[in-house]
């Protein structure tokens, strides 16, 4: 009689143990079956990116690199792009499941390898994102057959990405020339003694002063420049190679932002006027050589009102710039959300020229 309670006793702790073990399988099955798709392996070298939730985000657009190796932070959309949700993370983690991938060329053009060597999700997106010329763009041929969507400073590409616009004024903007106390201004980095801007300097030189800062010239912080070239009456927004549409921070930044008045030497007048009105600025084509250049800038800076003239547009206009790396990935997340159509590009260096 005493071994009773002790048999019944060992077969009440085997089914509470039955009944762990058959709840533990349930609920390994369960997140098994459904988190499998959040654990996405994680690749060398990955970088802390934002929770992923599929009640918070959309899309997930995934930077392949850092731009030029520069990071910032992707927790947030800055106005007018933060109307639309995305997930846009640098962990190549996420690969598997972002519907588009973003392409910085710079950072992989240098090789074949650079580029995802698994399998590429069916459906998915493969942005070309590039803000420099042709000229320092090697190796286009890389992405024949590969990318879907450009993404570029050209008016043309599917998801156009400028370093500057204009934008209508608010009715309390109002627009003051800053004081003058120099003639004319250059801010150059890249100083090279054969391209066209170098060899166009170095004849205006001869006619009329300019203050030539940058590397191997006068020194001017970053943080400086505006307050700098401000005191300008005009700033030489020269590109350091000639394309369609390539017009950069020099004219908007650099000379509008500052208030002076760009000459600019670039793609042709017209390529110009598409994205600013023809008062606006000065280009170095209107004239048949660097010294009638020079002498036109110096009538300029006799007659106020002449020189003013070249304002008048901004009682209605205002230049605004880019607003960073961020905003190009976030304005990708607008136009991906319009679902654009799916289509490969077969010769990316035919197009980008």
């Amino acid at each position: 009689m005493k071994t009773g309670p002790k048999s019944s006793s060992g077969n009440y702790y085997f089914g509470i143990f039955l009944i762990q073990s058959f709840a533990a399988f349930l609920l390994f099955s369960f997140y098994r079956n459904n988190y499998t798709i959040s654990r996405a392996p994680t690749w060398p070298n990955v970088t802390n990116s934002p929770a992923y939730s599929e009640s918070e985000s959309n899309l997930v657009v995934l930077l392949w690199t850092w731009p030029f190796g520069f990071q910032f932070s992707l927790n947030e959309c800055p106005k007018p792009y933060d109307t639309h949700r995305c997930l846009l993370t640098a962990d190549r983690g996420f690969y598997n499941i972002a519907n588009a991938v973003v392409f910085h060329h710079r950072d992989v053009c240098g090789s074949k390898n650079t580029l995802p060597q698994i399998p590429r999700p069916e459906g998915q997106y493969w942005l070309w994102f590039n803000l420099e010329s042709p000229s320092h763009s090697p190796n286009l041929n890389f992405f024949d057959k590969l990318i879907n969507l450009t993404m570029s400073y050209r008016a043309d590409s599917d998801i156009f990405t400028p370093y500057g616009w204009l934008e209508q004024n608010e009715a309390t903007d109002n627009f003051t020339i800053p004081q003058k106390s120099h003639l004319a201004a250059w801010l150059v980095s890249n100083w090279n003694p054969r391209s066209r801007r170098v060899q166009f300097y170095e004849t205006l030189k001869n006619y009329i002063p300019i203050h030539v800062y940058g590397q191997f010239h006068l020194p001017l912080g970053r943080m400086d420049t505006i307050s700098v070239v401000s005191k300008y009456k005009f700033y030489f927004a020269f590109e350091k190679s000639i394309h369609t549409d390539y017009i950069t921070e020099k004219l908007w930044k650099n000379a509008l932002m500052s208030g002076s008045v760009p000459v600019v030497l670039g793609p042709p007048r017209e390529n110009y006027e598409r994205f600013l009105p023809s008062d606006a600025f000065i280009h170095v084509d209107d004239f048949p050589s660097a010294k009638e250049l020079a002498t036109y800038l110096l009538e300029l800076d006799k007659n106020d009102q002449k020189y003013q003239e070249y304002f008048q547009w901004r009682s209605k206009l205002k230049p605004v710039t880019s607003l960073g790396w961020i905003a190009n990935y976030c304005q990708a997340c607008v136009e991906l959300h319009k679902a654009p159509a799916f289509r490969t590009i077969s010769n990316l260096g035919k197009w980008f020229t």
